[in-house]
């Protein structure tokens, strides 16, 4: 891989990169010529940033003119597939074959099998690179607005790598699956990085939601770690059979709320308990974890607690604050979560004033609603964007999406989702975007308020919007903002507040 990595970096530099190109983009998904990609340009001290195949192209463009980017790698494959126009350079790797010549080939074996790492490292100058240096730029999923570039550090990712590592106890026999695509801060962090830089085989897999693919690539290889979200915990429940996750030892959840049904279905289907972990991309992107007696070899008990996230990592520190004072609450008390340690990003790209909003003395302000226990361990209550203030009364989205999926019978699944519109009258209008339901919406607005709920959170009859299947983003989430969109457009409703 090094070998490889080193001829493809002299070709990239004699063929297509200038040398005044700090960024290069690469738009593939996560597969072993992505490594390559990324890699060579890292040894080449240059600064790779996955792109997200998933956004329009117009959206892809945007990100392209953020970092200035001149040249995008590929695949002809990719730009079949995705009819790619961008306002940059294209070049497929496949091009690239016939033009590493047998010099590039034999310098990069010296290279790797002869000299020592020592003096390899003086060569690529990597001693003039800080660990506080740029090290990738990872754009925000986009789901409630326009994605923002997060600049991420070598200490950035090196110490969510290092605190994974610790807390995992990875084993050199490990096999970790990587599942989410490189432009993701989860997938860049230990898809890429980890199986770079750490012990563990990784085995990546560029279509998530293929459950039988999974399935037979954790048998084949005896996968004994799996970080995923729970829309892809819930796949693997369907199409998965129990011998096939045999292997596995960890299984961590994040992105999304895990549902205690799904938790306790999957441990009873594969036998393995689902951990929930809890990150952003601004902060590399682990920030807390629960962890497991079985992975403990060192006697110290459980560290794990239901309905939580988990505490936070090494050397990163938590505290919940009053969204209106900003002044630090006590044990259990909810408000705005802070995290502050070395996984906490550089800044958004060319974005001074958005950085100086959510990074004050250290802190990165989450935008998540949580409270922390008297342990330590902390519960993420919602998003600071998915509460509707109506009538004065701040209305979680997230308790009234649980009462939806128990009158629906729909835990396992995201079947229903609320966002909120504008309105003169009440400030904000509850709606619900849902996938063809057998239940009326009278006859869930009468289960809502028989199970205690106020009406000031009951959406009205109206306000229930039926599409053929959900929008969701390359992680499994909802798309916030398409499921907007669409509401809108089905209301007749513009931007402005309705009346």
């Amino acid at each position: 891989l090094l070998s490889r990595s080193l001829a493809l970096a002299q070709c990239l530099r004699r063929n297509v990169i200038a040398t005044d190109e700090e960024m290069v983009g690469i738009l593939l998904p996560p597969s072993v010529a992505a490594v390559l990609a990324n890699a060579a340009l890292s040894l080449d001290c240059r600064i790779a940033v996955n792109l997200n195949y998933t956004l329009p192209p117009g959206s892809i463009d945007a990100c392209i003119a953020q970092c200035r980017i001149r040249t995008v790698l590929t695949s002809r494959r990719v730009i079949e597939r995705m009819k790619l126009r961008l306002s940059a350079n294209i070049v497929c790797l496949e091009d690239l074959v016939d033009k590493v010549t047998w010099q590039d080939k034999v310098r990069a074996a010296v290279e790797t099998y002869l000299f020592p790492t020592p003096l390899l490292e003086r060569m690529l100058e990597f001693d003039r690179t800080g660990l506080d240096d740029l090290m990738t730029v990872c754009f925000t999923s986009g789901s409630t607005g326009e994605p923002k570039g997060v600049m991420l550090s070598h200490r950035n990712v090196a110490s969510n790598l290092d605190a994974v590592c610790q807390l995992l106890e990875l084993r050199p026999d490990d096999v970790a699956l990587g599942l989410m695509p490189f432009f993701h801060a989860y997938g860049l962090t230990f898809g890429l990085w980890a199986g770079l830089t750490l012990d563990p085989l990784v085995v990546l897999q560029h279509n998530p939601l293929d459950g039988r693919e999974v399935g037979a690539l954790c048998r084949n290889y005896g996968v004994t770690i799996m970080m995923a979200t729970p829309t892809f915990l819930r796949i693997y429940l369907r199409r998965c059979e129990p011998q096939q996750l045999a292997s596995l030892e960890v299984v961590a959840a994040g992105a999304e709320k895990l549902s205690p049904e799904l938790a306790k279905r999957f441990e009873e289907k594969f036998g393995v308990r689902v951990i929930e972990a809890y990150g952003t991309t601004e902060l590399s992107p682990l920030a807390a974890i629960n962890l497991l007696a079985r992975r403990r070899t060192d006697g110290q008990a459980v560290d794990a607690k239901a309905g939580t996230v988990g505490r936070t990592l090494p050397g990163v520190c938590a505290r919940v604050v009053d969204l209106e004072t900003g002044a630090e609450l006590g044990p259990d008390q909810p408000g705005m979560l802070l995290i502050k340690g070395p996984n906490v990003m550089k800044g958004y790209l060319g974005k001074p004033d958005l950085t100086a909003q959510v990074i004050r003395d250290s802190w990165y302000e989450t935008g998540d609603i949580a409270h922390i226990d008297a342990d330590g361990f902390i519960a993420i209550i919602d998003r600071k964007s998915r509460f509707s203030k109506i009538g004065g009364e701040m209305v979680p989205h997230r308790e009234i999406e649980e009462a939806l999926a128990r009158i629906l019978g729909t835990e396992e699944e995201i079947r229903a989702v609320v966002i909120a519109l504008p309105d003169k009258k009440k400030g904000e209008r509850l709606i619900v975007m849902h996938e063809p339901i057998s239940k009326t919406p009278e006859q869930i607005c009468k289960q809502l308020a028989s199970c205690g709920m106020t009406n000031l959170w009951i959406p009205s009859q109206d306000s229930f919007i039926e599409v053929d299947q959900l929008p969701l983003l390359g992680t499994g989430k909802p798309d916030l903002r398409q499921l907007k969109a669409l509401a809108m457009a089905k209301l007749g409703q513009s931007s402005s507040p309705r009346s």
